[in-house]
């Protein structure tokens, strides 16, 4: 009886104990943390890329970018140029600004006001003023590949207008 309640009484082992219960869930929460925000700077860098892109097709000359005869018209170049400033923040050349981003996942539309008349402000007289629409949807690469718990099913989203001005 002697002999148990001294085992039941040490605590010299205790921390070694503690800390093998703790160790496991503290690993689990640094690794969610970092893989979180990558995730959030990969997010972040998409949305930045989609705003310079719809910013660029945004200062294009009416002639490239237009809603002449009731048509929704952006020039096949434009497109082309938005798409490369989208993904790595260049006109030509440069590495994506998110890896695997490619040029595929990138759309680019115009669309075009119902009537000149449903326009108020300083668009108010003249052809109707396009809006350029960029968006995209990519898969997202994660940092540690992933321990199991995140799968291709993440993706980074976003999109981004602006009204055409023909510069």
């Amino acid at each position: 009886m002697t002999m148990a309640r001294r085992f039941l009484k040490c605590t010299s082992g205790a921390a070694a104990a503690e800390m093998a219960l703790i160790v496991p869930l503290a690993v689990l929460m640094l690794f969610t943390t970092l893989e979180t925000g990558h995730w959030m700077y990969a997010q972040h860098q998409v949305v930045k890329g989609l705003r310079d892109g719809a910013r660029y097709a945004a200062r294009q000359s009416f002639d490239d970018v237009n809603c002449r005869g009731g048509n929704d018209f952006i020039a096949a170049s434009v497109v082309d140029a938005t798409k490369e400033i989208t993904r790595t923040g260049q006109l030509s050349g440069g590495s994506p600004r998110v890896s695997g981003w490619d040029a595929a996942d990138i759309d680019v539309e115009v669309t075009c006001p119902v009537s000149a008349e449903a326009q108020t402000g300083i668009f108010d007289a003249g052809e109707p003023a396009p809006q350029v629409n960029v968006s995209t949807s990519t898969g997202y690469n994660s940092l540690f590949n992933g321990l199991g718990v995140i799968t291709d099913s993440v993706n980074l989203v976003g999109e981004q207008q602006a009204v055409v001005m023909g510069i």
